[in-house]
């Protein structure tokens, strides 16, 4: 990883602003909610709405995003969308200066904030592989995903403090700021983007769910993380009923405990490349699965309550979070080398509407679990959902890679 920041210039800028910018992220994620329960005083549908609006692009626009930046150079769009995101994140300390804000605003802010964050992250997607070597691919995405993951365990921390010395409104200009920064990380880059290649005619809008669907590894990570993320979400609603009202755990407790899976991640993150050095991609990716998806399994069989459960609780979670930290990494990387140069942004436009479009599908299937099974048995359903989520990606094709550019496929006429 320290190597490609080393040598080249251009990716450590535009990871630093990344940086930077994923941990403002946070302070969002945290301060949105506070804003509308303790400024407005909107109640648990109020707070509902403005996160539903926020997530809500990622399942109705990648399909269209996707297939909109195929033919585009993706550089400037990123800028664009930073800007954005920090001219509508600022809008809301003003708004508020003003006396203007209302809980209907703060949903439009979310859901347009979320329509550039779509359209920023699908562009960056497509974008690194044009910025790096080849062979400098994997510690690229390392960099990117440990950056990610370092956010998802000090970030809420960090936006806690900013929130306690600012107030939840304040604290949005800081998040303001650090698209800023990933702007100006993106805008030093000196190397040329190559345009990318026009076809004969456009490709249509359901061209990048065909390229899915029809290319074996791409399709067997589409299904992995659809079924993971929806077990994921099983879990974790019927984990948070299960730990706190169930078993005693004290909500700080729990909330520790989960920080675990985070601190696991960011090790994963930093071993991926040893891992794959060491015994191969393909069976690296299958250690990492058999962490991420096998330690959960032991979650519903915990026997203990109180601080013993939160205790074996963080210590799974631990475990699964290195397993999912080399995970990504490896991830990130085969769906970069398996499709085909022309059709990046589309394919993974669709990959994402995919994969976040089952989360509100698992959110219902949780309560509706919970409700009937109780949330021991919804706890079990959702860790075997995740287990199961693993075996298209157990097939030969995978498990026998030793190098990931062995999964590239022929050259082939984009259109």
């Amino acid at each position: 990883m320290t190597h490609v920041l080393r040598r080249n210039r251009d990716f450590r800028r535009f990871w630093l602003g990344h940086t930077i910018s994923v941990f403002g992220g946070d302070v969002t994620y945290v301060a949105l909610p506070l804003i509308a329960t303790l400024v407005l005083g909107a109640g648990a549908a109020g707070v509902s709405a403005v996160a539903t609006a926020g997530v809500l692009p990622s399942i109705l626009l990648s399909l269209f995003a996707g297939n909109w930046l195929e033919t585009r150079r993706r550089r400037g769009v990123m800028i664009t969308a930073d800007i954005a995101r920090a001219a509508l994140l600022g809008a809301l300390p003003v708004a508020w200066a003003l006396d203007a804000l209302t809980l209907p605003l703060m949903v439009v802010l979310a859901f347009l904030t979320g329509v550039a964050t779509v359209v920023f992250d699908l562009a960056s997607f497509a974008y690194v592989p044009t910025m790096v070597d080849a062979e400098d691919l994997p510690a690229a995405n390392q960099a990117s995903q440990g950056s990610t993951t370092a956010a998802q365990v000090a970030g809420p921390g960090v936006a806690g403090l900013l929130i306690t010395l600012l107030g939840p409104v304040l604290a949005l200009v800081v998040d303001a700021a650090s698209y800023l920064a990933s702007a100006l990380g993106i805008a030093g880059a000196r190397r040329a983007e190559p345009l990318p290649p026009r076809p004969d005619r456009r490709p249509g809008v359901f061209s990048g769910l065909r390229l899915v669907l029809a290319n074996p590894f791409m399709r067997a990570m589409t299904v992995h993380a659809a079924v993971y993320n929806a077990g994921a979400q099983i879990l974790m609603i019927n984990m948070v009923v299960m730990a706190v009202r169930e078993r005693g755990l004290a909500p700080g407790w729990y909330g520790l405990a989960l920080s675990a899976a985070g601190v696991g991640a960011l090790l994963g993150t930093l071993i991926a490349l040893r891992l794959i050095r060491r015994f191969g991609f393909g069976r690296s990716f299958m250690i990492a699965l058999a962490l991420e998806t096998g330690a959960p399994l032991l979650l519903a069989a915990i026997p203990w309550d109180g601080l013993a459960f939160g205790g074996a609780l963080a210590g799974l979670d631990f475990i699964a979070g290195v397993g999912l930290g080399v995970a990504n990494v490896l991830s990130v990387t085969l769906r970069q080398n398996v499709l085909p140069q022309g059709t990046i942004a589309r394919s993974n436009g669709s990959y994402r509407m995919i994969t976040y479009g089952v989360l509100p599908i698992g959110a219902a299937l949780a309560g509706i679990l919970g409700e009937t099974i109780g949330t021991r048995a919804s706890v079990a359903v959702g860790t075997a959902a995740m287990a199961i989520s693993a075996l298209p990606m157990v097939a030969r094709r995978v498990r026998r890679l030793r190098d990931v550019r062995e999964a590239r496929p022929e050259p082939v006429p984009v259109g």
